[in-house]
């Protein structure tokens, strides 16, 4: 463990309290992954927390406690227990001072690790075991697990992707007999599982997964053969999803111009000026350009942007006394794609002695 983190909780200890790295840092500690999300659960009421740490925020709407300290980010909450879950979230949370009582209200055995500041892991709940076996297991009841919060479903799909573990059989036969819970998760908790799936190392897996648990209709994804690209907008682009998951408009955006270039199965100087390097990158991926294929494309273009060229409507107007029509859109992209294809320089002289000859009719 960190000295740093170790300090974290010292300072609670100094104070009287208990307190223990709980949960995913432990987790990926076992399994050699570097991490930098902590989780450190505590008897130290919120106040108490906030007391130790000179916060001045407030706590959010899980009671916990959000902190940032060097390069680790830090989420403190007080020993809880779930109040009745109503629409899949507890009615209430109730601060006990037990630690075990803490743990069993979490979702997989995985997950209920903790480690004290000497780097012992505590162990209540045989998820050492489970990490050792590359199971993922609920804690308790299945059915009254995944029941109660269907993100659990997902979370468990992701577990098992991202970690390379298998899901034991009592999830699969929930998962099998109950899908159609998943229908009433937000898109945006959706999309965010589905993010760190489609980041994942064992991506292929991932996508298979969830064809073989028959998910896609209530995911309301669709996809045939996708090309495991690095860039995630890569992975959307190459899914039918429905237009209730949430993108920025700039995302949106993106999606749209990297499925233009793929559908095309084309990408050239104009495909850049168009659409800009990033994009180009991520479609060039798709379709098996390299990426130092497309960075050299880049460097040697002539113009970067339409301003660049050295014409412009108003001057093609001028030098064939026109008005705007048709024909001149047909004048001003013939010269564009010339001056991009190095087949006429970008040269203002050079482009209406070559409009005269090829426009003046």
């Amino acid at each position: 463990m960190n000295n740093e983190i170790k300090k974290v909780l010292f300072k609670l200890e100094k104070s009287g309290f208990e307190a223990y790295v709980v949960g995913g840092y432990v987790r990926d500690y076992l399994l050699g992954i570097e991490s930098f999300d902590v989780d450190i659960c505590t008897n130290a009421l919120p106040k108490d927390i906030i007391k130790v740490f000179k916060i001045k925020k407030g706590v959010n709407n899980y009671g916990s406690i959000p902190l940032k300290i060097g390069k680790y980010n830090y989420d403190i909450t007080t020993y809880r227990m779930d109040g009745e879950y109503i629409n899949h979230k507890p009615k209430s949370i109730i601060y006990v001072d037990n630690l075990l009582v803490d743990l069993k209200r979490r979702d997989f055995t995985i997950n209920a690790l903790c480690m004290n500041r000497e780097g012992k892991v505590f162990d209540y709940l045989d998820g050492t075991k489970d990490i050792q076996n590359k199971i993922i297991r609920t804690i308790g009841y299945t059915k009254k697990r995944l029941s109660e919060d269907p993100v659990r479903i997902l979370r468990a799909i992701r577990f098992a992707i991202v970690l390379n573990f298998e899901l034991d059989n009592d999830i699969l036969e929930y998962i099998k007999n109950n899908k159609e819970i998943l229908k009433g998760i937000s898109y945006t908790r959706k999309k965010q599982e589905l993010e760190k799936i489609f980041s994942s190392k064992n991506l292929g897996k991932g996508l298979e997964y969830l064809k073989e648990l028959d998910l896609l209709d209530e995911l309301d994804i669709k996809y045939d053969k996708i090309v495991e690209v690095s860039d995630v907008l890569g992975i959307w682009a190459q899914i039918d999803f429905d237009s209730k998951y949430s993108f920025t408009k700039q995302s949106r955006t993106m999606i749209k111009q990297i499925r233009i270039i793929v559908n095309s199965g084309k990408l050239n100087n104009l495909s850049l000026l168009k659409y800009g390097l990033y994009v180009c990158l991520v479609a060039g991926e798709i379709l098996g350009f390299s990426k130092e294929e497309i960075n050299k494309m880049d460097k040697h273009m002539p113009i970067h942007k339409l301003s660049d060229l050295k014409i412009t409507n108003d001057d093609i107007m001028s030098l064939l006394d026109m008005n705007g029509s048709p024909k001149l859109r047909k004048i001003y992209d013939d010269v564009l794609l010339n001056v991009l294809n190095g087949k006429l320089k970008n040269n203002k002289k050079i482009i209406k002695k070559y409009i005269i000859k090829n426009w003046m009719w």
